[in-house]
């Protein structure tokens, strides 16, 4: 090769340090750049933003960083320009070593959205390395009587470059017996051979020394040197004859120590010392040297250290035998290292998106990971998956890069963390397999709204309560995380607008508590209810309700209230009673209600003073007043009774009712205002005098204008009919209010106080024989709140007769209640 060519070489490889080219694999592109080696650290590669296709500043938002496929990144990125630069001075050979291409491989891993590419650096060699001998004096013994053209193979030297920067010729110096002959292996480096041009004589010149020199094709070019001593033999008739000029073996890459490789043979036809043959290892590179040994006696090839195909592929082996003449012949032994499978898949993991939000849709890429087996001609194809069953598959992307992606919908209330083992496993034999563990954290997103405890709630309060008391609690569970899990109460406005329930409850917002803002009150109001809403702390809250139902508890907190007879404070109410009564006789009827409900407004009615006990008594449960005996001449006129209405709450409530009988004899008899006996004795007041005076003409005019009236229609009917009945009706209030509460009604009675008067046909005198009171019946409310009134036909004709005093004095004609 000229010198011109050689220089051209050299700058075509000093001046292209930077190149890239890319090309598409499988569907995903590779980016490659070359430079050369020895480049100092912080030396510019390429662009990588520029060749990816990407905007300035991209690299560092998508936070890009390198992934070594090895242990070691020998490059850096600046993010912010996108340049890629050497991190660290590049050695090819300690590299590489031998091979060539030397190629080193890493990817560009890219987030949101997670992305990777592979790249690709070719180092290129450059002559950093001269040719070595290892052994810098081998000496040769060449018997005299050796015939011309005898090849004496030399020692290879060693040259760590590769190409044209490689070990490329020999040279020897100039002498009168050799010349050099360079040859090339299958596998290794060019070597020499001595070929013997002339006759050696020991006695002419017992030892000739030559110079050998190994020259690289680098620019400039570099050598190395060694002494070749050769030593002449005394004649020895026969040289050692190999039974094969080469020797051919494959052997497993996982044999053992000691293991045989070949058994190598050779003859000598000479006699005594002279055919005893010794076999050696002649000239040969270092790895065949630690790798192999040969057995001097018995010519076994056997390993002296560990086979590995992944690194060397093939031996050629230099086997020398030696007579004991000093005369050697030398034979090749080629070694195949066969494949086996014994490196399980190597998985690296490039990037993992962790945590991974629970509503990520499918196919979202979760992790970058790529597969690599060193066994390259056994172990068949590589296959990945999961070792359960999860929401998630592995994807091939291109070469041996694969993806991890969602396979179905994810939830974090299920499941919140995912320990995913990948396999990667090869076809063998043995099929060898490798566990990679990815651990995903899923992230967790508003996606459940809170839960209440129940359907609704119904709660209790008693009424007459303290203000801003608890009556309860409401609780909803969410089963979401951290923020998104707490849950805010408040209460929602009534559908109609009325906000008077505000009034009445509050709510903590942090733990549900319901406090009644107010004294209650049973007779005002029995129950409520409104809307409690629970909302979460979402970004975008969720929200559910609940309907709550207060139902306030009666408490006995009224009184009995009299209803009949009047206790307005003026004069008690008379009631006239004839002095013919018999026992049972219905005198009148304590009416009373109360404001409560239940067991609170049942009322009990007991006679609590009375003139005479044993006269009068007190029905327990309607307060009907009947007479126990039949009255005699001795009862005093006026009896004054003292009527107890008690309640059935807890503590009982109750109240008196003070009432005034008179005992008559008729109707007709003038009734007077009766004071207390006490008052007898006083000085009557003339005014007071005058007063009654009044009253009693007042009333006499009145009593006459209802009889003359009375005669005048009784006289129109007898002349129509024989026998009718003139109703007159008059209406007093009787001292009773025009409308009265009537148990839980609407509060009114329905019936004015209304009287009939009747007069009995054939009797010679104006006495009324009957009178007839209409008013209204108050009887005991039942539990099922209606009211029964007793028919007025159950009551005999005439069977009683009183009289109302009223606040203004005026004598009126009382009634029977029926």
């Amino acid at each position: 090769m000229g010198a011109a060519r050689w220089k051209a070489l050299q700058n075509r490889q000093v001046g292209s340090l930077l190149l890239l080219w890319c090309v598409s694999v499988g569907g995903a592109a590779t980016i490659r750049y070359s430079v050369a080696e020895e480049m100092e650290s912080g030396s510019f590669v390429a662009n990588v933003a520029k060749d990816l296709g990407l905007e300035v500043g991209k690299l560092a938002e998508r936070g890009a960083r390198l992934v070594a496929e090895g242990n070691r990144l020998h490059f850096r990125l600046h993010r912010k320009t996108g340049d890629l630069f050497v991190k660290e001075k590049l050695d090819r050979e300690a590299l590489c070593g031998k091979a060539d291409p030397c190629v080193l491989h890493f990817e560009i891993v890219l987030a949101e959205p997670l992305q990777s590419f592979r790249v690709e650096v070719r180092v290129f060699d450059i002559n950093d390395n001269a040719p070595v001998f290892l052994n810098k004096e081998p000496l040769l013994k060449i018997p005299e009587s050796t015939p011309l053209g005898s090849r004496f193979p030399l020692q290879s030297a060693q040259d760590l470059d590769v190409g044209l920067n490689g070990l490329q010729n020999y040279s020897l110096s100039a002498n009168t017996y050799f010349h050099l002959h360079t040859r090339f292996r299958s596998h290794g480096p060019k070597y020499a051979e001595l070929v013997l041009d002339n006759p050696l004589d020991r006695e002419a010149q017992p030892e000739v020394n030559l110079t050998i020199t190994a020259v690289d094709g680098g620019s400039p070019p570099k050598s190395g040197t060694a002494n070749i001593r050769v030593v002449v033999l005394d004649v020895n008739d026969h040289v050692p004859q190999f039974s094969r000029l080469v020797y051919r073996a494959q052997v497993p890459e996982n044999s053992d120590k000691g293991s045989l490789v070949v058994v190598v043979t050779a003859t000598d036809l000479d006699e005594g010392t002279n055919k005893q043959i010794t076999y050696s290892l002649a000239e040969n590179p270092d790895t065949v040297l630690r790798t192999f040994l040969v057995e001097p006696q018995t010519g076994e090839v056997r390993l002296r250290g560990p086979l590995d195909f992944e690194t060397i592929e093939t031996y050629d082996i230099d086997i020398q035998a030696t007579d004991g003449g000093g005369l050697s012949a030398h034979s090749k032994v080629l070694v195949e290292v066969v494949d086996v499978n014994d490196n399980p898949p190597e998985v690296t993991v490039s990037s993992v998106s962790s945590p991974l939000p629970e509503d990520s849709p499918l196919q979202t890429v979760v992790a970058l990971f790529t597969v690599r087996d060193r066994d390259v001609r056994v172990g068949g194809k590589i296959t990945c998956f999961l070792k359960e069953d999860l929401p998630f598959v592995v994807k091939h992307t291109f070469r041996n890069s694969y993806s991890l992606v969602t396979d179905r919908s994810l939830d974090r209330e299920d499941v919140s963390n995912y320990n995913i083992t990948l396999v990667a496993t090869d076809t063998g034999p043995p099929n060898l397999s490798t566990e990679t563990v990815i651990e995903v954290v899923i992230a967790d997103i508003n996606d459940n709204s809170p839960v209440f405890q129940e359907d609704s709630y119904i709660l209790t309060v008693r009424e007459n309560n303290s203000p801003a008391i608890f009556i309860g609690k409401v609780h909803a569970e969410d089963l979401d995380l951290g923020e998104n899990a707490q849950v805010t109460y408040s209460l929602l406005p009534p559908e109609s607008g009325d906000l008077s329930v505000f009034a009445y409850i509050s709510i903590n917002s942090d733990n549900g508590k319901l406090y009644a803002l107010r004294t209650m009150d049973y007779e005002a109001i029995q129950d409520f209810q409104f809307v409690v809403k629970a909302t979460d702390g979402g970004f975008l809250p969720l929200s559910s309700q609940v309907t709550v139902r207060v139902v306030v508890l009666d408490d006995n907190d009224n009184r009995p209230m009299i209803l009949y007879p009047l206790q307005n404070g003026s004069l008690p109410c008379n009631d006239l009673v004839p002095r013919s009564a018999e026992a049972g006789y219905l005198v009148t009827k304590v009416v009373a209600v109360d404001g409560d409900s239940g067991q609170n407004s049942w009322l009990s009615y007991h006679l609590l003073k009375a003139t005479d006990l044993g006269l009068f008594s007190v029905q327990r449960q309607n307060g009907e007043i009947r007479t126990l005996r039949q009255i005699s001449e001795r009862d005093p006129m006026m009896q004054k009774l003292v009527i107890l209405v008690q309640d059935h709450g807890q503590p009982a409530l109750s109240t008196t009712a003070s009432l005034n009988i008179l005992l008559v004899d008729g109707f007709s008899e003038p009734y007077l205002q009766f004071q207390d006996p006490s008052k007898h004795s006083r000085k009557v007041n003339p005014t007071t005098k005058y007063l009654v005076i009044s009253l009693a003409v007042l009333s006499f005019l009145f009593l006459l204008s209802v009889t003359v009236i009375f005669i005048i229609h009784l006289y129109q009917k007898i002349k129509h009919r024989d026998k009718f009945t003139i109703q007159e009706h008059f209406y007093d209030d009787c001292n009773f209010p025009n409308n009265l509460v009537q148990g839980r009604g609407n509060g009114s009675l329905p019936q004015p106080c209304t009287y009939d008067m009747c007069s009995a046909t054939g009797t010679g005198n104006s006495e009324f024989r009957f009178l007839k009171r209409f008013m209204p019946n108050f009887p005991f409310p039942h539990a099922t709140g209606e009211v029964k009134t007793e028919d007025d036909s159950s009551l005999p004709p005439g069977s009683n007769r009183n009289q109302c005093q009223g606040s203004e004095g005026h004598a009126r004609i009382g009634g029977e209640y029926m």
